[in-house]
Parts: C-alpha cells; sequence; structure tokens
C-alpha cells in the first residue's frame, strides 16, 4: 500500500466527508420553529377570544405547549420532528417537555421512583438550578436597586 502523503490524504477526506446542507437545515428549523411558535400564537388568540387577559391567556399558552411538547415526546413523534427540524425543535418550551418526559421514558422499565423520578430530571434539573438561581439574584438587584 502506497503512503499518501497530508495532501492526496486531505483530498480523499474532502471526497469523503458529506457535505452540510446549511440552507437545508436553517430554512427546516425556521418551518419547525415557526409552525411551533404559531401554535402558541394560535392557543394565545384563543384563550384571549375567550374572555382571559393577557397575563392569564400567558399561563395557559405555556401550559398547553408544554402538554404538547411531552404529547409529541410520548408517542414517539418530537425524536422525528427534531431529526427534520434540527435547532427548531428546540424551542425553549417544547423542548424543555421533551428533555424532562425523554429521559423519564427511557428509564421507566427501572421503576417509578429509581427510573422515572431520578432520571425525569437529569437535563432539566441544570435548568431549573440555574433558572431558579439567577431569578433570585436578579430579584435581590432589583429589590436592592429600589
Amino acid at each position: 500500500m502506497d503512503k499518501l502523503n497530508k495532501n492526496d490524504y486531505k483530498k480523499y477526506v474532502d471526497k469523503k466527508v458529506p457535505k452540510p446542507t446549511y440552507l437545508r437545515n436553517m430554512i427546516m428549523a425556521f418551518l419547525v420553529g415557526g409552525t411551533f411558535c404559531t401554535i402558541g400564537q394560535i392557543i394565545t388568540n384563543i384563550l384571549k377570544s375567550n374572555g382571559l387577559d393577557k397575563d392569564m391567556a400567558a399561563a395557559g399558552t405555556s401550559i398547553s405547549m408544554v402538554f404538547i411538547g411531552a404529547l409529541l415526546t410520548g408517542l414517539g413523534l418530537y425524536d422525528k420532528i427534531g431529526k427534520v427540524g434540527g435547532a427548531g425543535a428546540a424551542i425553549p418550551i417544547t423542548g424543555f417537555a421533551n428533555s424532562i418526559v425523554a429521559p423519564a421514558m427511557e428509564y421507566k422499565r427501572e421503576g417509578f421512583i429509581f427510573g422515572v423520578a431520578a432520571k425525569m430530571f437529569t437535563v432539566a434539573g441544570p435548568v431549573l438550578v440555574y433558572g431558579i438561581g439567577s431569578s433570585v439574584i436578579i430579584g435581590l438587584i432589583t429589590l436592592l436597586l429600589r
């Protein structure tokens, strides 16, 4: 077997490595993320038209979107959406629901306590810790600056 020099090897590797489809990935992320956001806006509009004020409609929309993300994960559809939509599937609220439900489903055979309950927050735990911690710090700074 002949030894390849660095240039020949680089040319060989460049031919074999698949070219990323950046434009397609961006378009699909935009479409999938936009679809999630549109669904959220539709829910908000429906709740507002039924007499809820802005804050209550926002809370209802958040609850609904978490439910939708958890339901899609439970049905095994969120992973398929994530493969197609990439970063667009990582919309914070539905992605958060997915990050809680997916580990719980993966470990359900280990039982409720040591499987579902213990593994449910493996991904979401740090988000909760730093989210709550930063909220407390911002609250204290706001209180001190009054």
